[in-house]
């Protein structure tokens, strides 16, 4: 069980039957009555986000919550499949369950997959990935330096993201996935 005063953002609390991450909360102290926490939740299956209130002292059920490593092998007909690098297991997602993850998913590469009563509800991908960019615009204009401005590339997972003038096309780069943003090149 977990209480109000242990809440925190990121914990992962079950709320009405449903897997939740807590988003935000706050402590309030009532004039004559006791204190209670207002809490924004955002349900880890449909990535919806509630606002509720709690009474201070009540408790909340732990999820349940499992994460497995797996590897992704390929995408079929509108299912992406995945590996379990243990049991060897193959285990088919839906894009809905992938969520923003599939715009940077690539074969071969090793993910978190969390499991709540042993159905996948979201993909975790690395922090970062090296991905090729396979079209963006010549470079070698004016204006064309390090440090002034971007323009779009298109990766091989078919994101598009912004880089810096200098990147080319075949350019390995690394991508942070929180943020679909640049990083680096890679060399």
């Amino acid at each position: 069980m977990i209480s109000t005063s242990d809440f925190r953002k990121g914990l992962k609390v079950e709320f009405k039957g449903e897997p939740c991450e807590i988003i935000d909360f706050q402590h309030v102290k009532m004039g004559r009555g006791g204190a209670i926490v207002r809490t924004k939740l955002r349900n880890l299956k449909t990535g919806a986000v509630l606002e509720d209130t709690f009474r201070s002292g009540e408790k909340l059920e732990e999820p349940g919550l499992e994460e497995k490593t797996m590897q992704y092998l390929y995408g079929q007909d509108e299912l992406y499949y995945f590996m379990d690098t243990e049991t060897y297991e193959q285990v088919p997602l839906m894009p809905a369950q992938l969520g923003e993850a599939k715009k940077f998913l690539k074969e071969n590469m090793t993910v978190k997959i969390l499991y709540h009563k042993d159905m996948p509800i979201s993909v975790e991908l690395p922090t970062f990935a090296d991905l090729v960019i396979i079209k963006t615009d010549p470079a070698g204009f004016k204006g064309d330096t390090a440090s002034g401005g971007n323009k779009p590339a298109t990766l091989e997972t078919g994101a598009v993201i912004r880089v810096p003038f200098h990147i080319n096309e075949g350019d390995t780069i690394k991508v942070d996935t929180r943020t679909s943003e640049y990083i680096e090149r890679v060399k």
